[in-house]
């Protein structure tokens, strides 16, 4: 008898994505290589708890050096240095950033922050993963090294600080080899990590690859260190595991409109059951001495029948909480697409129901605050909302504004 799947890994593999399972929580064994570049095509994905790791192309990690040794104060200096950086995550996509420690020393921690692109339409597999985590972060490799690999038919690479993941980046070099193009990129990396502070010399360069004929002839006159080229290791569950977790509103539509469709479906079926019913029992009243047999079925049916009409009775009832119009997540999505794009202005606080709507934030300009106004006033899908935008009030740090949206009630319209 087979041991029940614990656990399953999406890892992007050399031109598409690989499955990887756990049984009876040992090492994690391949399930299936695929050539689909895209997760949202997996299909047949074992059962158990399912973690998806971003491919290298699907985030920026940016290194850093801090003179703290405070766990605490970590995710807001990574935030401070970001913004330096001009790298400003989308608050409404879900948790895009997180922070790894490298290496710590007394006042001084050297520091890996990752920024997740917000992933796109297909990014995600079919089955929602229970957690996220990046691929860089699941091989294991020991010492200051230099791993080099293709995800998705593309070159990346790591480089690692005592076998934990200091940078890694995407590169543009899609060649069967690894060529001088793909050895240039990663000089340039490594010589903008010692501009940071971050001097890493690999002591050695890996290739992980299936390629046995794999030539490694231009890393090693780049480096000048040994070049190893073996097979990729076997995925690990990384440790720490990440605190990445997307937003993704297509997928929880797609799932609530699923879920109607068989709701309606099951209530279709149920009303041409009972409708047959009714009808061939009239005609065979009338006709035929089978009638009085007929109706006892019909009354055998009949709980069935209410049954299915508190249904109807209990989903109207429900109906402002199932609506998808009336998601307040779907009502912020809304909201945002009305904040006029680069102008600073965010919001501090939006209390979200179906029928009213209360938004605190601040902007560094007036004129953004007027153009948020007028885009919420103007777009067709918050329409049901009656607007309330006083002026806003300067402050030390802009202007503040509070805005009320509700949907009006029978007895206050006109």
């Amino acid at each position: 008898m087979s041991k029940s799947t614990d656990h399953v890994l999406i890892v992007p593999g050399e031109s598409g994505w690989e499955i990887w399972a756990s049984q009876g929580g040992g090492a994690y064994a391949l399930h299936a290589a695929t050539e689909i570049p895209q997760a949202a095509d997996l299909a047949e994905i074992p059962s158990g708890d399912l973690t998806m790791l971003f491919p290298v192309k699907s985030v920026t990690a940016v290194p850093l050096r801090v003179t703290s040794d405070d766990s605490a104060l970590f995710p807001d200096l990574a935030a401070l240095h970001a913004e330096r950086l001009g790298l400003r995550p989308d608050p409404l996509a879900g948790q895009l950033t997180d922070v790894f420690v490298v290496a710590r020393e007394a006042q001084n921690t050297a520091l890996l922050s990752i920024f997740l692109r917000g992933p796109g339409e297909g990014d995600l597999p079919p089955r929602g993963p229970k957690s996220f985590d990046l691929s860089a972060r699941a091989f294991p490799i020991t010492g200051d090294a230099l791993a080099v690999w293709k995800e998705i038919g593309r070159w990346v690479f790591g480089v690692f600080h005592q076998g934990k993941l200091l940078y890694c980046q995407a590169t543009a070099v899609d060649a069967a080899q690894p060529d001088e193009s793909l050895a240039r990129e990663i000089r340039l990396s490594l010589i903008q990590l010692a501009m940071q502070g971050l001097d890493v010399e690999p002591a050695r360069v890996v290739i992980w690859s299936s390629n046995e004929s794999l030539n490694p002839a231009a890393l090693r006159s780049a480096f000048k260190v040994a070049v190893d080229v073996v097979p990729r290791p076997a995925p690990v569950l990384p440790d720490p595991l990440s605190k990445l977790l997307p937003a993704d509103v297509r997928a929880a539509r797609r799932a609530a409109l699923h879920r109607r469709n068989i709701i309606l479906g099951v209530a279709a079926v149920c009303l041409i059951y009972v409708g047959v019913i009714g009808w061939f029992g009239y005609g065979l009243w009338k006709a035929s001495s089978e009638t009085k047999a007929l109706l006892v079925q019909a009354e055998q049916a009949a709980p069935e029948g209410e049954a299915y009409a508190q249904h109807i009775a209990k989903w109207d009832e429900l109906a402002f909480a199932v609506d998808l119009n009336n998601s307040p997540v779907d009502i912020l999505s809304r909201i945002a697409a009305c904040i006029p794009p680069n102008s600073g202005l965010r919001l501090k606080t939006a209390d979200i129901s179906p029928a009213e709507i209360k938004l605190m934030g601040e902007a560094p300009q007036l004129q953004a605050v007027n153009t948020f106004s007028l885009r919420l006033s103007k777009n067709g899908d918050l329409g049901k909302f009656t607007w309330q935008t006083p002026e806003p009030t300067q402050s030390t740090r802009g202007w503040e504004f509070v805005f009320s949206g509700e949907v009006p009630t029978v007895e206050s319209q006109p």
